[in-house]
């Protein structure tokens, strides 16, 4: 009776062997566990860095727009400063106050440019609050990049001409944002995203017949 009560206990138990491989499963499956884990954890913070980025970068696209769509208001040209004007800087006047003859006044003189020390758009106002000096500020940072892209409408013809220069027949400027992405563990570095706003210029010459 004793040695049938004896076997029987040692037939209950696991081996060695068993343990060492129920460990060795275990640990596995919870690098697996940790590995998904951790990759959900990284994905989910690129997300919210990219909806972050991207959500800042389009209040500042639209605010760039708007004004820019007012280049040339109260005047007889479009607005656009041609000789200080390229593919990462726009200046443009319009006479806001549009009870004098004086471009002097707040939001009358403005430039947007790219300063790639810094990363980001400035915005500069030559004529500041309309009685003190000069003003530049920041619309958005972490931008890698701006082009604006000018297309040009002459005569009859309707469909324009893109050029990296404006002209007096510039009607509609084409803002480009590339957008860094801040660096994610376990995620591709060095990503970017562009945004497009296509701003008409509603009152240049061609566009106050057409628009």
């Amino acid at each position: 009776m004793k040695n049938e009560r004896k076997n029987k206990t040692e037939a209950s138990g696991f081996s060695i062997v068993e343990l060492l491989i129920a460990v060795t499963i275990m640990i596995v499956v919870l690098g697996l566990v940790g590995s998904l884990l951790s990759q959900s954890l990284s994905t989910r913070q690129r997300e919210m860095s990219r909806t972050d980025a991207l959500t800042s970068a389009q209040a500042a696209l639209n605010v760039m727009s708007r004004e820019i769509a007012n280049s040339g208001y109260g005047l007889t040209s479009n607005g656009i400063v041609t000789a200080d004007s390229n593919q990462q800087q726009l200046h443009f006047i319009s006479n806001v106050a549009n009870n004098n003859a004086v471009l002097t006044n707040r939001y009358e003189n403005v430039t947007y440019f790219f300063d790639p020390v810094t990363s980001s758009i400035l915005r500069h106002d030559a004529n500041g609050d309309g009685t003190a000096a000069p003003q530049t500020s920041i619309i958005i940072n972490r931008i890698s990049n701006v082009n604006f892209l000018y297309f040009n409408y002459t005569g009859s013809n309707s469909a324009p001409t893109s050029s990296a220069t404006p002209s007096l027949s510039t009607g509609r400027v084409r803002v480009m944002l590339t957008v860094s992405l801040e660096n994610v563990q376990g995620q591709p570095s060095g990503q970017s995203v562009v945004l497009v706003s296509d701003v008409t210029l509603r009152n240049s010459r061609y566009m106050l017949q057409n628009y």
